[in-house]
């Protein structure tokens, strides 16, 4: 099979040209490498210091961090049930549910209580 026009002849670039080029492939090169490693191999991310507006103060024995909690769980429960009584029916049942997972955790540290100072 013959073609009816022959192929251009190849004409050499001059070496501006092919030095541009390989600078673009260079960078190109490395903007891949950087993208791939930021997704595959990311840096552990640095941990964040806790912030020291509320600190609980390190040598508070359990029991006494149990009662506090146990009281602001009792102060939750009260607050979600006067709220409850204030709302009508679909706001009302979510209020209700919220008041109910509170008791839940108050039951929860309550036991807790028991078992760090058991009452005899």
């Amino acid at each position: 099979m013959s073609k009816p026009v022959p192929d251009p002849p190849l004409e050499p670039s001059p070496p501006l040209e092919q030095t541009i080029r390989a600078d673009d492939l260079a960078k190109n090169r490395e903007a891949i490498k950087r993208a791939l490693d930021f997704y595959l191999c990311p840096q552990p991310s640095k941990a964040h210091p806790p912030s020291t507006m509320f600190v609980i103060q390190p040598e508070i024995d359990t029991e006494t961090l149990l009662a506090h909690a146990c009281e602001s769980l009792a102060s939750a429960n009260t607050l979600a049930s006067d709220f409850a009584d204030q709302l009508g029916r679909p706001q009302r049942n979510t209020a209700l549910a919220i008041q109910q997972i509170i008791m839940l955790a108050e039951l929860a540290v309550n036991r807790a209580l028991d078992r760090v100072d058991p009452q005899a």
